[in-house]
């Protein structure tokens, strides 16, 4: 089969779309032609080079597809019948998985990172990661692509750490970004006001689309002065952070007393400072997230299945185009996920 590998981490040009040998099926794995697989910014962070990579590596984490083949010990799915993958790996023996906190088991990791991906023709993965489409449900392979990874983690950081609730202020930054936009909506699914920043009129406009009460161009105002102005001095309840160190002073600056800064990523870098007693002075939390648990994969998907959540594409790319398309998500000209397709 065809697959995207890299065999040394570098730019976007060490990406080989090349053959490589098809998955060897396991007798509780499903075989899947990929369909769509939507990039991340995580691809790219793998690409430059992570700690545990072994290559040569196939990146990929959000899949959807069609099912080819299962192994004997299935008996619940069909050749032809259209998935989405939960883009996780954990080891759903451990005591965490047992309780669903499988983000918390040793062996949790996201797929195309710990192992080889979906920018691929077929892979092979365990039924527990392989959700049937409904017939009723109209969204293309590429829409479906462009939904786990993102909207998984935006619920996990608002539903299950902040305990999000309806009349909560929530500032969401970067709402280009994948998970910027499952934000905005989930937000609103709960009933907030969402209060988003975008780098330019169009972006910003996007982004009122999809239910940002207000926003803010980062580029051009003080995040936390137009916070303050929008919310007559309230500041804000929740700030859903993944941009780090260039946004973490201004996100902090944000929130009001006992608000909750939760975060996932750190794409403008790794170091942030803060004066602590502005932490304790406030009674401020700020709360790590990291992706999610199957539990709330399957929440999500019941929301998008049902139509209250929706997934934006922005570009799609043949999967031979690959590092076409990793340059592209670099340039941060998207509104919505970028995808591959095999």
């Amino acid at each position: 089969m065809k697959a995207v590998r890299f065999h040394q981490f570098g730019g976007p040009e060490v990406l080989k779309y090349e053959d490589v040998p098809e998955p060897v099926l396991r007798k509780d794995h499903v075989l899947v032609r990929v369909k769509a697989c939507a990039l991340n910014h995580l691809d790219l962070f793998i690409r430059k080079g992570l700690p545990g990579i072994k290559l040569p590596h196939i990146n990929g984490s959000d899949i959807a597809g069609e099912v080819v083949d299962k192994g004997e010990y299935i008996n619940d799915l069909a050749a032809g019948q259209r998935v989405v993958l939960a883009p996780m790996n954990f080891c759903n023996v451990c005591e965490k998985c047992m309780a669903g906190k499988q983000n918390f088991c040793p062996q949790f990791s996201v797929f195309g990172y710990a192992n080889d991906g979906g920018n691929c023709e077929l892979i092979a993965v365990p039924r527990a990661n392989v959700l049937p489409v409904p017939q009723t449900s109209k969204y293309s392979f590429d829409e479906l692509a462009s939904m786990p990874l993102v909207f998984v983690t935006a619920w996990h950081m608002l539903v299950g750490r902040c305990n999000i609730k309806p009349g909560d202020t929530v500032l969401v930054l970067g709402a280009n970004s994948g998970v910027g936009m499952a934000a905005i909506q989930i937000a609103k699914l709960f009933n907030a006001r969402v209060i988003a920043t975008a780098g330019d009129e169009k972006k910003m406009e996007k982004a009122r689309e999809l239910g940002a009460d207000f926003v803010i161009n980062h580029y051009q105002q003080k995040i936390s002065d137009e916070v303050k102005k929008v919310t007559n001095k309230a500041m804000c309840d929740i700030v859903f952070e993944h941009v780090g160190q260039a946004t973490w002073q201004e996100s902090m600056k944000s929130l009001k007393p006992g608000g909750q800064l939760v975060t996932c990523g750190a794409t403008s870098g790794t170091e942030a400072s803060f004066d602590i007693r502005f932490l304790f002075a406030r009674q401020l939390s700020f709360l790590g997230s990291y992706m999610g648990t199957m539990g709330e994969f399957h929440d999500v998907f019941k929301h998008i299945f049902a139509g209250s959540l929706h997934a934006v594409v922005d570009k799609t790319f043949p999967l031979r185009d690959a590092a076409m398309a990793h340059e592209y998500l670099e340039a941060s000209s998207m509104f919505g996920k970028v995808v591959l397709n095999p």
